[in-house]
């Protein structure tokens, strides 16, 4: 044991974790303990809203597969997180939210910036903890780090500001060496018996595949069965994009392909996904989910097995621990794969439905001038980015079409609020994943509603050197929101249409790059520039008002208007 303060035992503790990158605004609450991080080698990025370094640190444990770090000053610094770490949740990251409260001997007085904060993230974090004294810090610390990879989702520790001094003497305590399994022998024997007696298997790759390292697993499989593979929601770099089988992401703007192939199958493989309802949903006038397959579902959380829908099998495990052993389990049994008897039959159906889909998006992505129809800009950036680049997308109807779009052949790659479905999301988890992987181009989509959520963090990037670049696709309304309106309250605006300033020219006010393109020709090149430039960038897309299906045509009706005053407020 070793005497050291409070703050000191707190620090180290975070050192001992890997932590080398903390996200936050600073605050009096704990700066006793930011003086430190310098010494133990962690860089504070200091961001321009405590929200975005919430996404910061939610795109940094994404891309690296590591804890990503926030902290902020109590009370209002501690509220702006909850929105990035619910999206953290839902985006099963292991964010760390340090979160230091009002001093402990004036809590419930209502003091200057006092608010009850383990309430507020108590739904949205998978395990909570309160510093009672200075001299549980590190422990509890190091609890909330193992806790957050365990459980795979974000954690929060809860300082009273005066606990970040004291001394004592204390052992800071080392990372666990944690090891995941498979499943259950019973479990595991059951899917590869279904797969094996299945004729039409089809795989759904989901978050799992990539968080466990598991797409070489998953490739293997998909191999020796010759079953197709579609992606879970905004998961489409859970399978390399170029691979024969692959046949896009299900959900939302997904591919139709994927859609009519899964219809088809007689067996599914939910490998790692927890096959959440916004994902599965009807989409194109297709209810492509499979009515009478079986479902194998593997996922480490039991408590979404059989959550969503049915299962026949559920296993408790690790998408590429389970990849692999299933695999093994059909090499090694005498039991014929059913699949193998159809095979060329199979391949020529996802050959069919892939060459289908393709075509018709070359057709939707076909022509256009100035300003650009969206489907041929997210046609024309799709060309021109680098293999290797990470993309963030914001919520929204431009960035929504892009998921037809998006394709990747390593992973991690693509990332996204999810089921949360938050604006402002996409460029400050760029920038998260650009400090975790300098080494890859980090663009994050963005319409020009949400990017007024998140432009002010260009005063961070070029403070803090992180060239990422925010493609703003600059459209002149709320276009999720717009299509609502236009479909269901005949052409009536109410908060949609935007007035907006030159993008491009804000980012050069800053200090970083703006480049407006207005013709189609032009993007694929600006796109290259702003990225070789290695500066933070703006490349504002000059779009037209074009809009792609609405988000919720499941949950909204044709109004009813009773009241003479409105009853010309309807819709023919």
């Amino acid at each position: 044991m070793t005497r050291m303060s409070s703050s000191e035992a707190f620090v180290e503790t975070l050192a001992a974790h890997g932590v080398k990158h903390v996200f936050g605004i600073v605050g009096s609450a704990y700066m006793d303990a930011l003086d430190l991080f310098e010494p133990a080698g962690i860089r504070f990025i200091s961001v321009a809203h405590e929200q975005n370094a919430g996404h910061m640190a939610d795109g940094y444990s994404r891309v690296s597969g590591k804890h990503g770090v926030c902290i902020a000053q109590n009370g209002p610094g501690i509220t702006n997180f909850v929105t990035a770490i619910a999206a953290a949740y839902w985006a099963h990251s292991p964010v760390v939210c340090i979160t230091p409260e009002t001093g402990s001997g004036t809590i419930g007085l209502g003091g200057f910036q006092e608010t009850e904060q383990m309430p507020i993230f108590s739904k949205i974090t998978k395990y909570q903890v309160h510093v009672p004294k200075p001299e549980r810090i590190h422990e509890l610390t190091h609890r909330a780090f193992v806790m957050a990879e365990v459980e795979r989702g974000p954690t929060q520790v809860n300082i009273p500001r005066d606990n970040f001094y004291g001394e004592f003497d204390a052992t800071i305590p080392k990372p666990l060496p944690l090891e995941r399994a498979a499943g259950s022998n019973n479990s595991l024997e059951q899917a590869a018996k279904a797969l094996a007696e299945a004729k039409f298997p089809v795989i759904v790759a989901g978050g799992g595949v990539i968080m466990s390292n598991g797409r070489s697993e998953a490739i293997a499989l998909a191999d020796h069965l010759s079953a197709p593979v579609v992606t879970s929601y905004l998961h489409n770099d859970s399978f390399p994009a170029g691979h024969p089988l692959m046949c896009g992401p299900l959900g939302y703007q997904g591919s139709k392909a994927a859609m009519k192939i899964i219809a088809q199958a007689d067996v599914v493989l939910a490998l790692g996904t927890r096959l959440g309802p916004f994902g599965t949903l009807p989409q194109y006038g297709i209810d492509y989910w499979p009515k009478n397959a079986k479902i194998i579902q593997v996922d480490t959380d039991h408590k979404v097995l059989g959550l969503v829908k049915p299962v026949s099998v559920a296993v408790i495990g690790d998408a590429r621990l389970a990849a692999a052993d299933i695999l093994n389990r059909l090499k090694t049994s005498n039991q014929k794969i059913a699949a193998h008897g159809n095979r060329d039959q199979r391949m020529g159906e996802v050959a069919k439905q892939k060459k289908a889909w393709e075509d018709e998006l070359n057709t939707m992505s076909a022509g256009g001038g100035t300003p650009v129809p969206p489907r041929r800009a997210l046609r024309e950036l799709e060309k021109a980015m680098p293999k290797n680049a990470v993309v963030s997308t914001d919520i929204g109807n431009v960035c929504s079409v892009s998921n037809s779009y998006l394709r990747f052949e390593e992973a991690p790659s693509f990332f996204a609020a999810m089921s949360f479905g938050n604006c402002g999301y996409a460029f400050p988890t760029a920038m998260g994943a650009k400090v975790a992987r300098p080494d890859r181009p980090a663009v994050a989509y963005v319409g020009d509603g949400a990017w007024g959520m998140s432009l002010n963090e260009i005063l961070t990037c070029v403070r803090e050197n992180i060239p990422a670049v925010a493609v703003v696709f600059n459209n002149g309304q709320w276009g999720a929101e717009k299509k609502n309106q236009i479909d269901y309250y005949a052409d009536r605006y109410v908060g949609t249409n935007l007035k907006n300033p030159s993008f491009a020219g804000i980012s050069k006010a800053m200090g970083g790059q703006g480049i407006t393109v207005d013709h189609p020709d032009q993007i694929g090149d600006a796109l290259k520039q702003a990225i070789a430039s290695n500066k933070p960038t703006v490349l504002e897309l000059m779009l037209t008002q074009e809009l792609g299906d609405p988000f919720r045509r499941d949950a909204l009706k044709k109004p009813v208007r009773l009241l003479d005053k409105y009853k010309g407020f309807t819709v023919a």
